[in-house]
């Protein structure tokens, strides 16, 4: 009766490690042991182990994921491109996405006639966070004023933007934007020394987590500085749709007003995605737009990196860029929340109105033992600030006696947790 083979016999010693040569665990990439576990990691390590004493549903307002109702406009389309499923989609887009996005960016932001070059200006990206990843891989060189290349991340931050200079090889300089920075990074305290090692600056507005939106000024100063040190300007404006006074100003608009010696789009990059804008955080649609010459770059780095954007997907994305009356209902909705969000908690915990966003930036003495009370008391999920905020050795977080909570339910829920929220922090 013949033995069925065994691995030994196909691979030999090396089926055995016993009997062959050293086995090492791979090592892996350790810039990521640099990184602090994620955010909503980190919540679900703090929280573990409570099981909330109230008799209620639980209430999560620790991630911005919109609850609003998709337009059914995805659905239809998606439906009428069915067929598009089994083609491989190109990396850039089809022209009609491009079209859209560019029709839009210059009617949203009034952009010269003519000025803007969807062909060559546009590349569709899954979702933002995906873009601003790979941005820091795109504008990280090895080395930069003879030292590490530093990236310039706003503290509160996205985490993605830290990830991305961490294993873009950079070092990731925390910018304090506070309640005396007006939110946004003070451009004015960066030195020659730190700029001319810059090789990225991440910028949010409206930012994520305090709603601050810059003004055209600011925007300016970023951009001349981009453009005299030689660094990428990578603004993340995907929450520029939902605000509640006037809509704010994007980096390209300040671009085209601005006068300059080169391109005018030299240096900028400007993010945006459906997420928010569309309640379409499932469809896994953005784009990131801007200097030519990056774009092709970033071509080139998703072309190594990244699948592309299904067909049906480009095709439901472009008929939501070119509809603005779901756009406008959905600002309807964010103002009847921030109206009950304001009557339970105006005048409290450091309570401020928004520029734009969904969310609250609530000073509560103590963001982890405030946000475990609230799940333990109220069965509310949120956001601790210091899990959005970095600090210097020796120095505070700055978000440390935060917490963030996202207006992303109807406004009777937001007004009920509001007022729990107003109850259980005293």
């Amino acid at each position: 009766m013949r033995r069925a083979p065994t691995n030994a016999d196909f691979f030999g010693d090396m089926a055995n490690p016993a009997s062959g040569p050293a086995h090492h665990p791979a090592s892996g990439n350790d810039r990521l042991d640099r990184l602090s576990d994620y955010p909503f990691t980190r919540l679900a390590a703090l929280l573990a182990g409570i099981t909330p004493r109230a008799n209620a549903e639980p209430t999560i307002m620790s991630i911005g994921e919109p609850q609003h109702a998709p337009p059914a406009l995805i659905a239809e389309t998606l439906a009428a491109n069915a067929h598009l499923w089994g083609k491989y989609p190109p990396l850039a887009g089809t022209p009609d996405f491009r079209a859209a996005v560019g029709d839009w960016l210059t009617r949203r932001f009034a952009l010269p006639a003519g000025s803007f070059d969807a062909d060559n200006m546009v590349l569709p990206v899954a979702g933002t966070r995906e873009a601003l990843f790979l941005t820091a891989l795109l504008a990280v060189p090895e080395r930069r004023a003879g030292g590490t290349p530093a990236v310039l991340i706003p503290n509160p931050f996205y985490a993605v933007y830290e990830g991305g200079a961490v294993l873009a090889g950079a070092e990731p300089v925390f910018l304090s934007s506070t309640a005396a920075t007006g939110f946004l990074p003070d451009l004015d305290a960066l030195t020659p020394d730190l700029l001319e090692r810059t090789a990225l600056l991440y910028l949010c507005t409206p930012s994520n987590p305090q709603g601050a939106a810059a003004d055209a000024a600011y925007l300016g100063r970023a951009i001349a500085l981009a453009r005299r040190y030689g660094f990428v300007l990578a603004v993340d404006e995907c929450y520029s749709e939902i605000y509640l006074d006037r809509p704010p100003v994007g980096a390209l608009q300040v671009a085209a007003a601005m006068e300059t010696g080169g391109g005018l789009w030299d240096n900028v990059l400007v993010f945006h995605s459906l997420s928010k804008r569309s309640n379409a955080a499932g469809l896994r649609s953005g784009f990131v737009a801007g200097d030519p010459a990056l774009i092709a770059r970033f071509a080139r780095l998703r072309s190594y990196a990244n699948a592309g954007t299904p067909l049906p997907a480009l095709a439901a994305a472009a008929a939501l860029w070119r509809d603005e009356a779901h756009v406008e209902e959905n600002r309807r909705l964010y103002r009847d929340k921030f109206a009950a969000a304001e009557a339970a908690l105006g005048g409290r915990f450091g309570y401020r109105r928004p520029d734009g966003g969904f969310f609250l930036w609530l000073d509560v003495g103590d963001g982890e033992s405030a946000a475990r009370r609230l799940w333990d008391e109220g069965a509310i999920r949120v956001l601790p600030g210091a899990y959005l905020s970095g600090s210097a050795p020796g120095q505070p977080n700055p978000g440390a006696s935060f917490i963030r909570v996202a207006l992303v339910h109807d406004a009777d829920v937001v007004a009920r947790a509001c007022a729990a929220i107003a109850r259980i922090l005293g």
